[in-house]
């Protein structure tokens, strides 16, 4: 069999049809002639990079019974902690706050349903997996259409200098930052403080921009109508639980849980992809799956985290292989000792991940402001 070449993996920025195509002739190459050796001596490391997509492909079939198990569990518990919210709620508004903590986790496990459900990983059925997705994400408060070209786009382009804006937190070189006027600087300095990229950021994007996300909207007028009904039946639930509980209770309630859930799952799409050893190259440099190796990170987190967040930590093979259902991630690292090693993150060391907001081209690594300022006092 023929592999996809870098030339074809550029492609996909722009047809992302083309994407799973190429995805699902790479899992049937996988199926007949993945290596079994976990090391070969002297690869180089483009060849590393396509030797682990094979492997990874392999593990691109999903199982009926968990996917429906999975999302049953993780639907009742978020529907059961938010009605025993809503009860707690008639005697003491305070006691409800700590059941928001749970409710956000598990309202995050949705959304890597739909997530999963975007890349078409999670059924067999490609309509049933663009049905779930939209159904999750009234909940999410997520356009389904949408988010699943953006983050297909994202998967695409991921760690290209050239085609960054859609489906990816911003970020800039050294020398674009050092061209920027002053003003245009503090407006960057301010986009990259944990504050408002944590805090302000993810309210905005999931309760407001999602809306109307004219990004893309402009050039793929066929999904207005995705967008329109998501936002009607999420106007249509808030309006019939506030009829029936009352409008003040449920938004004092679901609020929290927006609020944390939105944060939480920003900051696992943020230390994905920005640490300090990641990956961004010039199109003329880039790989799509060196990209996949090491512009991803592996987030090595506790139980029940892992859980909780369904395996999305385990970012550079989801983006080897975009198929693989999220219960058969942790499998294939299983299998695979010598995927442990590349791009580990612990729960601890990714909190140094806040300071860091500009690529440094020269190095090849991110770097923060503090260290920008010892290159270049005067100009930073």
């Amino acid at each position: 069999m023929t592999r996809a070449t870098d030339g074809e993996d550029r492609s996909i920025s722009t047809n992302c049809s083309a994407a799973e195509t190429a995805h699902l002739a790479t899992v049937s190459e996988t199926l007949s002639d993945a290596p079994t050796r976990t090391e070969t001596a002297g690869e180089t490391p483009s060849e590393r990079a396509r030797r682990w997509r094979r492997i990874a492909a392999s593990y691109a079939v999903p199982s009926l019974r968990r996917s429906i198990l999975q999302l049953i569990v993780t639907l009742t518990a978020f529907a059961a902690i938010w009605a025993v919210m809503v009860m707690i709620a008639e005697y003491s508004y305070w006691a409800t706050l700590p059941l928001a903590i749970p409710a956000a986790a598990f309202l995050i496990r949705l959304f890597l349903i739909q997530h999963d459900c975007g890349h078409h990983s999670f059924f067999k059925s490609r309509r049933l997996n663009d049905i779930v997705g939209s159904v999750i994400g009234v909940l999410t408060l997520t356009p389904h259409g949408y988010w699943r070209k953006a983050h297909n786009i994202h998967h695409a382009t991921s760690g290209n200098l050239d085609k960054r804006g859609i489906g990816d937190i911003s970020i800039l070189t050294v020398r674009e930052y050092l061209a920027l006027s002053w003003w245009k600087r503090l407006g960057y300095r301010c986009y990259r403080h944990p504050l408002v990229f944590l805090g302000i950021g993810p309210l905005y994007v999931f309760v407001v921009k999602y809306r109307l996300p004219l990004d893309l909207l402009s050039k793929h007028r066929d999904m207005v109508p995705g967008v329109l009904a998501t936002n009607l039946a999420i106007g249509l639930i808030a309006a019939g639980l506030g009829w029936w509980l009352g409008f003040a209770d449920v938004l004092m309630v679901h609020a929290p849980i927006i609020t944390l859930s939105t944060m939480a799952g920003v900051w696992l799409f943020y230390v994905q992809h920005q640490f300090e050893d990641t990956y961004w190259r010039q199109t003329k440099d880039w790989s799509f799956h060196e990209a996949a190796i090491h512009g991803s990170s592996f987030y090595d987190l506790p139980q029940p985290l892992r859980w909780l967040t369904a395996d999305i930590g385990i970012h550079h093979i989801h983006h080897l292989s975009s198929r693989i259902p999220n219960y058969r991630l942790a499998e294939c690292l299983a299998d695979h000792d010598e995927m442990r090693d590349v791009g580990r993150l612990t729960l601890w060391q990714s909190l140094s991940c806040l300071r860091l907001a500009l690529w440094d081209e020269d190095a090849e690594r991110l770097i923060g402001f503090r260290g920008l300022r010892q290159m270049a006092p005067a100009a930073a």
